[in-house]
């Protein structure tokens, strides 16, 4: 019994080993942790993060939220991330969106924990800053969609694009930038370039100061550039408003700054959507059938599937793929398959970030876009993550 034993034994060691050498990982040896804004500031990202929990479970997928006055409280928020650090299973954190913060979190996370993936969702801070510490960050696309936006806005016959922010914003780098890529892609197409500035909602007028002015506002634009301009904002609190009297004086949207179906349009529409929740698919259906209603086929855009959502969600998923020795963390390909987990028919797109200051690309920062989605009946994608963007706008700053 005993020479039978030992074999048995020694081919159980083999096998241990093997396992540590070729790092084999299953799923319940590891966590995931998934750090969003509460569910009054950033619902779609804090929805994707629960999706991808009810998906993998509450033993596997980790869940935070930092403080809604991120800026005021920097030290919570930082402390808020670096607490996943502190669970011994933890392998992946995912912050969306990466509010000020997170860059000093993730290298904290990095000194104590370099075994933990850190993986930045729509960063606030400076792109070459985060990089410095995530292991990969990926945002919206600011510089092809800069070109592209404009693109569809003259496919669909606008001849003039209205641009709708406030000083704070337009002293960010990536949304400068794409104001500058917007502005020649008009001259590119012949259209007249407009910037319009609206009161910031974190002033001292807030956000329904800030609302009221656009209310306001819309029909005298209207009356002034007519009913073949587009329009864009910067700010979510400003789309509800914006959405709400284009569709009833006219003129064009085409999506979001951070586009999904629940942006702006179940306010301006008065739509219940609680039955819908999560369910991508029947929101865009009911939302569409309510702008076509009220008359805006063909008019008002959108990302089929939430931007916020998919990141929080399809971020995770990228992770736990990698864990899974089934993607590799830097490569576009694999990440885009883990969106597309999660946005059904929609096409995605995207690059590596170049610093337009240095000319370097960096290899952990992706700009990613899904195809514009443009409401009627039927509705119908742009096919925009299929056009090339002409290189002289990556340039552009």
């Amino acid at each position: 019994m005993g020479k039978k034993f030992f074999p048995l034994l020694f081919a159980f060691v083999i096998f241990i080993a093997f396992c540590a050498s070729t790092q084999i990982v299953k799923a319940e040896d590891f966590h995931i942790g998934i750090v969003t804004g509460s569910v009054s500031q950033s619902e779609d990202d804090r929805r994707g993060a629960e999706a991808f929990q009810a998906k993998y479970g509450e033993d596997i997928v980790k869940l935070a939220i930092y403080p809604d006055n991120f800026s005021e409280e920097l030290e919570t928020t930082i402390q808020t991330i670096v607490n996943m650090s502190d669970d011994p299973l933890m392998k992946a954190i995912i912050v969306n969106q990466s509010v000020p913060g997170t860059t000093e979190a993730f290298r904290q996370i990095k000194e104590r924990r370099p075994d933990i993936i850190t993986i930045a969702g729509e960063s606030h801070e400076d792109l070459p800053e985060i990089a410095s510490a995530a292991d990969i960050v990926a945002n919206n696309d600011f510089v092809a969609r800069g070109y592209l936006i404009i693109r569809t806005a003259h496919e669909l016959g606008c001849d003039t694009f209205v641009h709708i922010s406030f000083p704070r914003h337009m002293s960010y780098e990536t949304l400068s930038r794409r104001v500058a890529i917007m502005k020649a892609a008009c001259e590119e197409y012949g259209m007249t370039f407009v910037l319009e500035t609206a009161p910031d909602p974190t002033s001292d007028v807030g956000v329904p100061g800030a609302q009221a002015y656009i209310l306001e506002k819309v029909p005298e634009w209207v009356e002034k550039y007519g009913k073949n301009a587009a329009y864009f904002c910067t700010n979510d609190a400003h789309t509800e408003p914006l959405l709400k009297q284009l569709l009833a004086y006219g003129g064009y949207f085409i999506e979001a700054d951070l586009p999904s179906p629940l942006m702006g349009y179940p306010g301006a529409l008065g739509l219940d959507l609680s039955a819908e929740a999560g369910d991508f698919a029947k929101i865009l259906a009911k939302v569409e059938s309510a702008v076509v209603e009220k008359g805006g086929a063909g008019r008002f855009g959108t990302w089929a599937y939430s931007y916020g959502y998919t990141q929080s969600a399809g971020l995770a998923e990228h992770a736990m793929n990698v864990l899974k020795g089934e993607s590799e963390l830097d490569d576009l390909d694999d990440l885009i398959k883990a969106y597309e987990v999660y946005t059904g028919d929609a096409g995605w797109n995207g690059s590596n970030y170049t610093d337009v200051e240095t000319g370097v690309k960096l290899d952990n920062v992706f700009l990613v876009y899904q195809d514009t989605y443009i409401m009627g009946d039927p509705g119908h994608y742009m096919g925009s993550t299929d056009v090339e963007v002409p290189e002289k706008f990556f340039s552009i700053k």
